[in-house]
């Protein structure tokens, strides 16, 4: 099994690790992680990017389907649903908190809840994972 450590290392040198993520907790059902807000990372407002904090969530939800994946099988995500509620101000942190609503043998839905630094609920995000077979 996958643990945070290992993860992280995945992530590093691939768009997670760009981003800046930093994984907390990875277990089959919850996956915590917490990313700062840089100026990169923002609008022209120093606001967080919308498509900064989807594609936060959608890193989490993958990482929720992917310590739950059985051998010879790898994921996709084939819907994402976000709804946004408040903003995370640039030089602050955001975490990220990935739950499951279902995992079955095709597919597995994540929701992931973006809180800001004073805890407020910035966006809620829904994806949908695709189970497939991992090509050898």
């Amino acid at each position: 099994m996958l643990d945070v450590a290992k993860i992280q290392k995945l992530f590093d040198p691939l768009f997670p690790g760009l981003m800046g993520m930093r994984l907390i907790e990875a277990s089959p059902e919850r996956i915590v992680a917490e990313m700062a807000v840089r100026p990169d990372l923002c609008t022209a407002g120093g606001r967080m990017h919308g498509g900064a904090y989807m594609a936060f969530a959608d890193t989490l939800g993958a990482v929720g389907t992917l310590v739950n994946l059985p051998p010879g099988k790898t994921t996709t995500t084939t819907d994402s649903s976000t709804k946004f509620m408040a903003a995370a101000e640039s030089g602050t942190q955001v975490r990220g908190e990935s739950i499951p609503l279902h995992r079955g043998r095709t597919t597995m839905v994540w929701q992931t809840r973006i809180t800001n630094a004073r805890g407020k609920l910035c966006a809620v995000v829904t994806q949908t994972q695709l189970v497939m077979d991992a090509q050898g």
